[in-house]
């Protein structure tokens, strides 16, 4: 449908906005429905099956960054990137000490949890993508032969000249008074005559080949990089007569004192005195380290940015030997201690447990092992999926406006920016009440030609957009919304005869009502990258020529690549519609957003691909953009399961998400083993050597899905087909931080699971399976309550 002829069905000529909202509401102001224009439309074409499918990445190819690598003597060389934070990774929004050590503002006077807010170390700050990156670059010689006392050698590049210093090293778990953030040692300046100075003395470093050390033969660049030799001298601990670790010495007649430095997984080592000395670093020890960005106004001035100059960064842990690792909090005071293997569902990428009550940003963050310049990479890709397309406007007060999407919209939309409907990239609001508008999900459309052929809505096209803007910017409704009518709802029993209704939305069209309709709800942009890492050959292998004991075959989609018509793989959507992460954007932009591409040049596509190929061209995100928002979408991460308990200190109130029963998760993993989920909710894959990431490369993850179509039953299908994907075939759904899924959605809207959100709880959404997966809801309905809670527990903790 053109411009111009969409102006004139709702009479009035539709403007882009500078100042408008970026979200429709359901209190917008309405225009009178009138009847749509006919389209031209004409079938997508799909491949039968997958002859001649091409990869979508070679076997292996030189990565854009390379992001840890070993030079021929056996050093390792770690690279990864950090942006500015607002604050420390220990800082809630309640200030914290232990029993008798200061004030505890998590819990009243009761002993009751207290929430005052998160605190703000997730988040990201102002002009985030400006000038905010850097990089790091450690290079450990602990494999070097003959080597018994490793050495760090740590330098920096940044994007501006920087104060030196600001590196930090070490938690300092030995001391009671050390709670939010708190460090051991500042490493060694090569040049300590450089500290304190008051300018920016450490210049501009170009950044380093891929492979190959900027210095090979000084290994350090300045006198502003830094080494580490040694762990820092440091108290033994005792406990206190309120069981608190605190320093031996401070504890009368303490007999037993034990160091907590962390190598190799072990802590709370006995040793005979009060005092710990300064060692040597040896493989294995663990080691947090953050930066500090210290540069000046005049210095932020030359690369022209009048912003703020002084930030604090993400804390990372890097393990002697091995490279950077997630982490997560133990006793004493969440000393940083490396995540085991089988908590990181996105590999080493994964994002570390969180302990500012940031949970509303836990599926904003970048992987853990992301690179210097992919640093920036990402930052650049998120501006674009926060930008709203018609104003340029960032949805996160006091960030630049992005001029160069400045009215890429065209004049019907469902919402203006990505995260409209991946509500901090998580879901879109379920579908919850009465009347309740739906344009922050997707509404897709069909009808069935005489030939039996499925075609676009001959009035909608693929999916309904219902808003705009009027001639004074002001966003309207066109008159064509949809909406919540009703629900049609029963109740099953469980095997104790637990009832749970199960309901789903009825739908009102204000216009004409397609002959197919598909309600589907935004899915969380998560550890996309990883997923686009899999080879075909491992997706396909998991194919089954004959159903198992439980009537589980699964089976590929494949589509044709829109720039090449090449035969792919489906991974993505719903019905694995989408082959890779270029794609799935870029219909996104179009379908959602109204935003038209190279891949999809015309918003004449919406109709098929006739007057696609044939219509002119509309102004639209450039190659470079669209690059950059299909790069972020592959370096988001996935937060790491949270299976463990932290080790909040005495008297603290945990946060919920991670006052976890470790027991009790392990125990309902066996369950969802036993229920056989894992038929389709494959637990664990690895990714290939091929994608232009390292950082997504050769990863072992653990994302509970096997990206196959699986026939669920009546009870789910929508009789919308896509290539290979019947109206009962869905692709099994990524398990992978869906414990995460309420918080992540925080005030945004109501919950729901399954492809149109129908489902209020986790038992609701099994409940609904059927088809293959009908014997596994036989079995869920059939646990005992303790059985079932742990399965819950089990899933929460993802």
């Amino acid at each position: 449908m053109t411009a111009s002829a969409l102006a004139l069905l709702i009479g009035t000529t539709l403007l882009a906005a500078y100042g408008g909202e970026s979200r429709a509401d359901n209190a917008m102001s309405a225009s009178p429905s009138t009847p749509l224009p006919l389209l031209a439309t004409s079938p997508f074409p799909y491949p039968h099956d997958g002859t001649g499918m091409v990869p979508l990445w070679p076997a292996w190819q030189p990565p854009i960054e390379t992001t840890q690598f070993t030079l021929p003597d056996g050093t390792l060389v770690t690279r990864f990137g950090l942006v500015g934070r607002n604050r420390h990774a220990r800082e809630r929004g309640e200030t914290w000490n232990e029993i008798g050590y200061g004030p505890n503002d998590t819990v009243d006077a009761a002993g009751n949890p207290v929430d005052k807010g998160p605190g703000h170390y997730l988040d990201f700050v102002k002009n985030y993508f400006k000038n905010r990156t850097w990089g790091v670059e450690i290079i450990d010689n602990s494999h070097v032969a003959g080597v018994i006392n490793p050495t760090l050698r740590i330098n920096n590049y940044f994007q501006e000249a920087q104060r030196a210093g600001g590196r930090s090293f070490f938690h300092r778990f030995d001391s009671q008074g050390v709670t939010g953030f708190g460090w051991m040692s500042p490493g060694k300046l090569v040049n300590p005559k450089l500290y304190g100075v008051d300018s920016a003395n450490c210049p501009v470093v170009p950044m380093p080949p891929n492979g190959a050390l900027l210095h090979p033969d000084t290994v350090l660049n300045d006198g502003c990089s830094a080494t580490v030799d040694s762990f820092p001298s440091h108290s033994a601990l005792s406990y206190d007569t309120n069981g608190v670790l605190i320093p031996s010495k401070s504890v009368p007649g303490a007999t037993r004192f034990y160091d907590y430095a962390i190598t190799n997984g072990v802590t709370g080592t006995f040793v005979p005195g009060t005092n710990v000395p300064s060692r040597p670093l040896k493989p294995g020890d663990s080691v947090e380290f953050t930066q500090a960005f210290f540069s000046t106004p005049e210095a932020m001035q030359a690369v022209g940015d009048n912003g703020a100059f002084h930030y604090y960064t993400t804390e990372v842990t890097y393990v002697v030997g091995v490279g950077l690792r997630p982490w997560y909090g133990v006793q004493p005071r969440l000393n940083n201690a490396p995540l085991p293997d089988e908590t990181l569902q996105g590999g080493t990428g994964s994002v570390s447990y969180d302990y500012s009550d940031g949970s509303t940003f836990i599926f904003q963050q970048q992987q853990n092992n992301i690179g210097m310049q992919d640093m920036q990479r990402f930052v650049e890709g998120r501006r674009l999926v926060h930008s709203n397309m018609t104003t340029g406007d960032h949805n996160e007060p006091g960030n630049d406006r992005n001029t160069a999407v400045v009215g890429l919209q065209g004049p019907v939309f469902n919402q203006s920016s990505c995260f409209a409907c991946h509500v901090n990239n998580g879901r879109s609001p379920a579908p919850a009440t009465l009347n309740q508008r739906l344009d922050q999900m997707a509404i897709r459309a069909g009808a069935i030609d005489a030939q039996g052929q499925q075609l676009p809505d001959p009035n909608y096209g693929v999916t309904v957009q219902m808003n705009g803007y009027d001639a004074k910017g002001k966003l309207v409704d066109l008159g064509h919304s949809v909406r919540v009518a009703g629900f049609d709802a029963h109740t099953v029993y469980l095997g104790d005869g637990t009832p749970v209704e199960l309901r789903k939305p009825r739908l009102s069209f204000s216009g004409t009502t397609p002959q197919i309709v598909s309600l589907r709800a935004a899915q969380p942009i998560i550890g996309m990258g990883l997923l686009e890492a899999i080879p075909e050959a491992d997706i396909l292998a998991r194919v089954r020529t004959t159903p198992d004991d439980d009537g589980v075959v699964g089976q590929a989609n494949y589509v044709f690549d829109p720039d090449t018509d090449a035969v792919r793989l489906g991974r993505f959507g719903w019905k694995a519609g989408k082959f890779s992460l270029r794609h799935q954007a870029a219909s996104a932009l179009l379908e959602d957003m109204s935003v038209t591409t190279s891949m999809f040049p015309s918003r004449d596509c919406l109709s098929g691909p006739a007057t696609c190929k044939t219509a002119p061209a509309d102004k639209g995100l450039t190659d470079a953009d669209l690059l950059s928002i299909s790069r972020y979408l592959a370096l988001v991460a996935v937060p790491a399961q949270r299976s463990l308990e932290s080790g909040f200190p005495k008297g603290v109130s945990p946060l919920g998400y991670l006052d976890v029963d470790p027991a009790k998760v392990a125990a309902g993993a066996n369950v969802f083993n036993t229920l056989h989920c894992a038929s389709c909710h494959t637990a664990k894959m690895k990714t290939g050597s091929g994608h232009e990431f390292q950082e997504v490369r050769e990863q072992t993850i653990r994302p509970y899905t096997d990206l196959l179509l699986h026939d669920m039953g009546p009870d789910l299908a929508d009789n919308y087909a896509e290539g290979l994907a019947a109206g009962k075939m869905w692709r099994t759904q990524p398990l992978w931080g869906i414990g995460y899924t309420e918080r992540v959605m925080g005030t945004g809207g109501s919950v729901g699971y399954l492809h149109d959100g129908r489902a209020r709880t986790l038992t609701e959404a099994v409940m609904w399976h059927g088809g293959e997966a009908e014997r596994s809801r036989q079995r869920f309905a059939a646990l005992s309550a303790t059985d079932r809670q742990a399965l819950l527990a089990f899933l929460q903790s993802l």
